[in-house]
C-alpha cells in the first residue's frame, strides 16, 4: 500500500495535481448532482403547472373548476419555490439549456 501511495504521489506531482483531494473537489460532484436533481424537479414542476392549466380549460362544473384552480395555484407555488431555491444555490443553467437544444 505504501508503494502505491508513493507512486501515486509522484505521478500526481508530475502532472501538477496533489495526491490529496481538496474539500472543493470532494464537494463539487455532490453539488453538481444536487443541481441536476433540482433542475429535473423544476422541469417536472413546470410540466405539472402546464397540465393543471390544461385541466382547467376542460373543467366542467363548479367542483372541477374549483379543483383545477387549486391545482394551478399549488403547481405554480411549487414551481416558484423551486426556482427561488435554484437561484439561492446559483445553479448554472447554461449546460442544461444546451442539452435541451442539442
Amino acid at each position: 500500500m505504501a508503494a502505491w501511495n508513493f507512486w501515486a504521489t509522484r505521478w500526481m506531482k508530475m502532472w501538477g495535481k496533489s495526491a490529496v483531494m481538496t474539500k472543493a473537489e470532494v464537494v463539487q460532484p455532490e453539488l453538481r448532482m444536487m443541481a441536476d436533481n433540482l433542475i429535473k424537479e423544476i422541469r417536472d414542476a413546470h410540466r405539472d403547472w402546464v397540465n393543471a392549466q390544461r385541466h382547467f380549460e376542460y373543467a366542467l362544473g363548479k367542483d372541477q373548476i374549483d379543483y383545477a384552480i387549486f391545482a394551478i395555484e399549488a403547481a405554480e407555488k411549487r414551481y416558484e419555490m423551486l426556482l427561488r431555491h435554484a437561484k439561492s444555490l446559483k445553479v448554472a443553467w447554461s449546460a442544461h439549456r444546451e442539452a435541451d437544444v442539442g
